[in-house]
């Protein structure tokens, strides 16, 4: 059985490893070109105006540096961050608690904000729009609500589903940023940031690699990164060459489109125990042996982006090319979406 408190240890040296790759600055951010021109664009004007920039609202999928921008606007606005997610503010009273602590120019960035609990939600709609809060003291008849001004402050929301936020908060934010998968062209620039920042020198044509295999995603890309450093040092030659990269996909079991363990499970799954489909998310969630919103938020999203999957109203079906990549006989014609 595993030790928590290493595995604790090994979560805590990972993220500190994400850290410090993060970049500093906007101009150090690579890829988003268009969220990075508009986000400029805002915080440019803060400044000249000398007040804090407008709320922010970050949206798109998980790895693609919400966080980090949110902590480059705090940067570049010479506030402090505070951090925190929708699902640790579950009362009124959590979210208070924050905001009164708040200074000025500080960053406030909410993590998976459409899953704030409603009446924190309320609450943030005051403190967003009049920088007030009304703090609740006592209980029943003889509760008194008593008005608690903030400082200016900004929030930096994020999101990996914005379809769920609703209308009222997301019409509170005066910038909304949509971040897209990088191309890999843009996702070798970042291994090579990251390698000079990791004081290792990684090959082009392994950089290539490491890219194609990446999903589109800055973090996947950095931490396939490391894999490859660990590789090269206790298995290879310590080069961090295509040699290098290649053995450690294999080891990590990351195949040439990106797909990990999980997605091949779901994907078998879906085309070997269902026939290919349409089978429903829960069903195939318990045959693969995990939570269904982690099918749903971790392997789902880019299996149907790849074209592996489709969503029917009637469940999850594999597609032809579900069954090439896993190199299993497609079903007779007319059988595939049952």
């Amino acid at each position: 059985m595993a030790d928590p408190v290493l595995d604790a240890g090994a979560d805590d040296v990972e993220r500190a490893a994400e850290a410090a790759l993060r970049p500093r600055r906007l101009a150090e951010f690579v890829g988003q070109e268009v969220v990075r021109d508009q986000l400029s664009l805002v915080l440019d004007a803060a400044r000249a105006r000398q007040a804090p920039p407008d709320h922010v609202l970050l949206a798109g999928p998980p790895g693609l540096g919400k966080t980090t921008l949110a902590m480059i606007i705090a940067a570049e606005v010479g506030g402090a961050l505070r951090l925190t997610s929708g699902p640790a503010i579950q009362h009124a009273g959590d979210l208070a608690a924050i905001l009164s602590s708040l200074q000025d120019r500080d960053i406030l960035f909410i993590d998976e904000i459409h899953r704030l609990a409603r009446p924190a939600e309320e609450m943030l709609y005051l403190a967003m729009e009049d920088y007030r809060v009304d703090v609740v003291v006592g209980k029943g008849p003889g509760a008194t609500s008593i008005p608690l001004t903030l400082p200016p402050f900004t929030v930096v929301g994020a999101t990996t589903r914005a379809g769920l936020l609703p209308a009222p908060l997301r019409d509170r934010f005066g910038f909304t940023g949509h971040l897209e998968y990088y191309q890999p062209a843009e996702l070798e620039q970042v291994l090579r940031r990251s390698a000079g920042l990791l004081g290792v020198r990684l090959d082009d044509d392994a950089a290539a690699e490491l890219a194609s295999r990446s999903r589109g995603t800055p973090r996947i890309a950095n931490r396939l990164l490391r894999r490859v450093q660990d590789f090269a040092e206790v298995r290879g030659t310590g080069a961090l060459d295509l040699a290098a990269a290649h053995g450690a996909l294999d080891v990590f079991e990351v195949d040439r489109l990106g797909l990990d363990r999980l997605d091949r499970a779901v994907l078998r799954a879906l085309c070997t125990r269902f026939g290919g489909g349409p089978v429903g998310l829960t069903t195939l969630a318990v045959t693969v042996g995990e939570e269904p919103e982690t099918v749903e938020t971790v392997a789902e999203p880019f299996l149907v982006r790849e074209g592996l999957i489709v969503r029917s109203p009637r469940g999850r079906v594999a597609t032809p090319a579900a069954y090439d990549h896993l190199g299993l006989a497609r079903p007779e014609a007319g059988t595939l979406f049952g």
